[in-house]
């Protein structure tokens, strides 16, 4: 079974921490799509903040969504300072 997608946090410079259902956890740099259509708008901070998950799927408001295969396939196992998440974009203000 593959795994699925049990939370996400907005973290610094568009990365987001997806914890899994087998425990793992990754990160996928939003950074390639922000100039794509309708995820131009997630250039804002703030709406990008607003990430939640739904029935496995990373979105935002106003039907904004990442296909989970999407975000499952190109996440790392690295964060975007490396081995250690960097910190929420909140704390960063």
């Amino acid at each position: 079974m593959d795994p699925r997608i049990l939370s996400v946090e907005p973290l610094a410079n568009y990365y987001l921490k997806v914890s899994l259902s087998t425990g793992d956890e990754r990160y996928f740099d939003c950074k390639p799509y922000l100039d794509r259509g309708v995820f131009k708008r997630l250039k804002d901070v703030d709406k990008f903040q607003q990430v939640y998950v739904a029935f496995g799927t990373v979105c935002w408001p106003g039907d904004l969504d990442i296909a989970p295969e999407t975000v499952l396939d190109r996440a790392t196992a690295t964060g975007p300072a490396g081995p250690a998440p960097a910190p929420p974009v909140a704390e960063l203000r």
